[in-house]
């Protein structure tokens, strides 16, 4: 399971950002994870609980965000879904695309504190 080396990874990252930002505790990870990075989500909620045991982030839970597959027809400039598995013709033209716009991320856009007692 390859989520769990990714999830060792999202650990360690957003652990060295927290570091670098001051922050003692991490509440969240929210990671952009497209349609066609090979990623299984429950899988990596799974492996980030267990990656996430003894560290900073022992608390922390895992917010993924799934970022659709988009593929641009340069011949009609549509923007289309490829889906999965992905299928890169265009539904306007009938053309095939030979450019992916999106799917393909993975990626950290948030590391969220601890909130401060109040």
């Amino acid at each position: 399971m390859h989520e769990l080396s990714i999830a060792s990874a999202i650990v360690e990252q957003a652990a060295e950002i927290a570091r670098a930002d001051g922050v003692d505790g991490v509440s969240s990870v929210t990671v952009r994870v497209g349609e066609l990075a090979g990623v299984v989500p429950d899988a990596l909620h799974f492996a980030f609980e267990v990656a996430r045991d003894g560290t900073a982030l022992a608390g922390a839970r895992l917010i993924v965000e799934q970022v659709p597959a988009l593929a641009w027809c340069g011949g009609c400039a549509e923007e289309f879904a490829v889906g999965m598995p992905p299928f890169f013709w265009c539904p306007r033209c009938d053309r095939p695309s030979q450019e992916l716009r999106g799917g393909r991320e993975l990626e950290i856009t948030e590391v969220a504190p601890v909130p401060a007692p109040a």
